[in-house]
């Protein structure tokens, strides 16, 4: 079977809702929570013990991954949260997902595992049968090539080469590289070492490799003492809301935006030309800023005007939590973005594109492991669940529960919430300043539901796929609860 033909396959069905609870079962009926403070003593210790030899500034409590189940997160004091965060939006099947475990039990997968190649030189033989039949089985319509990395920054960061080298090609008409290019670029000075850059929005995330630091613009903390390159930052749209209330003023967002993209364009021309635009579908660390399909397909028409690759970030949005596969589906483009970069659910990095994408010479796109296929048996289990149990369904069903829930909320506590906004389960809500937002993470994590904020007021949600709507009724309890004591 054609890869064209499994992708069809794939999708055929996704969409419609099962009955079937399999990835829920052994969970418990509610969220349980032990101690007076989290984290617990017995967080708190090993805290002390980790910061010996590591940072431990970032850390919130220690997960027991042993008894975790479903969407339910142990930590090592014994209580049990309902985690609507999932590891930053990394677990596609919940904690502990019974076919998961089962992927390593068969010998061949577990010698795949423990013998990790150099994949960019020495590949297994199952590995181009595992591209054709798992990733590009989700590859995004139009994109027939792969580049397979480890992590979102890394994924982006080989992504913003690709389009450097696949623009300066089109410069030269591809003729070979000359000696005087090969040369500068030992020393950093063009013409090997071009003066080109990547333009990017305010509030954007894209990493923390020093090409992906430089187009990101979320946190000060980020980036700071931090050497970056001088590259182009728009504005992305800042929406009101309801939407439906404010269609006029949102529209002139998206021009202004827009207009300032194409004068960034023209401005960088002759110090450093534009090679291409990245961008996420829904700004994620930045805030969960939304834009809208108009925004995006004239973002990309843009860039087919000014010969510009555009990049779609759907780092955090990939992998189904949007109610589609991909995010940018909702957009209906006029044709594929050039470059999709992918990770978080899907197990491993990397980026789809097409033929102009591939270096004409090897070792221009590489490193020592180029992705894992240790990952790719872990994905391929966790497509065949998404599809048998008709998980992006159920993830429009949960994602209206949740929505019109936190609508709800927001209009009985107006004075502490606003703006909802997002697709499927990948939710925020914002609150009245930042030190009401994070009260309100720290109490729900004492009435037993784990989630994150995002920009600077921000509460995101980001369930798992097999988050349910009864999840989703215990977290609105639980927020409620939690907000009349605010």
């Amino acid at each position: 079977i054609s890869s064209t033909e499994s992708n069809r396959s794939f999708y055929k069905g996704l969409y419609r809702l099962s009955t079937k609870r399999y990835s829920t079962n052994n969970e418990p009926k509610e969220p349980l929570v032990k101690t007076k403070s989290i984290p617990g003593p017995k967080s708190i210790e090993l805290k002390k013990q980790l910061d010996s030899v590591q940072a431990t500034g970032t850390i919130q409590f220690f997960a027991d991954y042993n008894s975790s189940v479903g969407n339910y997160i142990y930590d090592v004091d014994g209580n049990i949260l309902l985690d609507v965060y999932t590891q930053i939006s990394s677990i596609p099947l919940g904690y502990n997902h019974p076919r998961l475990l089962n992927v390593f039990n068969n010998e061949q997968n577990l010698k795949t595992l423990i013998n990790r190649p150099a994949l960019g030189v020495f590949p297994g033989k199952e590995w181009p049968e595992k591209l054709h039949s798992v990733l590009m089985n989700i590859a995004p319509k139009g994109l027939d090539k792969i580049t397979t990395m480890m992590c979102g920054s890394c994924s982006n960061e080989n992504a913003y080469k690709s389009i450097f080298i696949w623009y300066q090609n089109k410069l030269r008409g591809n003729a070979p590289l000359t000696e005087k290019e090969k040369d500068s670029c030992m020393i950093n000075i063009p013409p090997g070492a071009p003066n080109l850059s990547i333009l990017s929005f305010k509030g954007a995330f894209h990493g923390r490799t020093l090409g992906a630091l430089t187009t990101t613009h979320s946190k000060y903390i980020h980036k700071l003492d931090v050497p970056s390159f001088d590259w182009p930052i728009a504005s992305f749209p800042l929406y009101k809301y309801p939407l439906g209330e404010n269609i006029e003023y949102n529209k002139k967002e998206d021009e202004k935006c827009l207009s300032e993209v194409q004068d960034l364009i023209e401005q960088y021309a002759i110090k450093c030309p534009v090679a291409g635009i990245v961008v996420e579908p829904i700004q994620s660390e930045g805030g969960d800023n939304e834009a809208s399909p108009e925004f995006f397909r004239s973002l990309q028409a843009i860039c087919k005007n000014k010969g510009i690759a555009l990049l779609i970030d759907e780092v955090q949005t990939g992998g189904g939590s949007t109610g589609k596969f991909w995010c940018h589906e909702h957009f209906n483009l006029d044709g594929p973005p050039d470059v999709v970069t992918f990770s978080k659910k899907l197990q491993l990095g990397g980026y789809f594109h097409n033929d102009d994408f591939i270096p004409n010479e090897p070792y221009r796109i590489f490193n020592t492991w180029m992705g894992d296929p240790g990952k790719v048996l872990l994905l391929e289990e966790v497509l065949k669940v998404i599809q048998e149990e008709n998980l992006l369904a159920n993830v429009n069903v949960a994602g209206k529960v949740l929505k019109e829930g936190l609508l709800g909320l927001e209009r009985e506590f107006p004075h502490i919430l606003n703006s909802t906004r997002g697709r499927g389960t990948f939710l925020a809500v914002n609150c009245t300043n930042t030190k009401v937002r994070d009260q309100i993470i720290g109490a729900l994590k004492l009435h037993g539901v784990q989630t994150g904020g995002c920009g600077e007021i921000s509460i995101r949600f980001r369930p798992a796929l097999v988050f349910k709507e009864y999840h989703a009724n215990i977290v609105l309890d639980r927020f409620r609860n939690v907000l009349k004591t605010i």
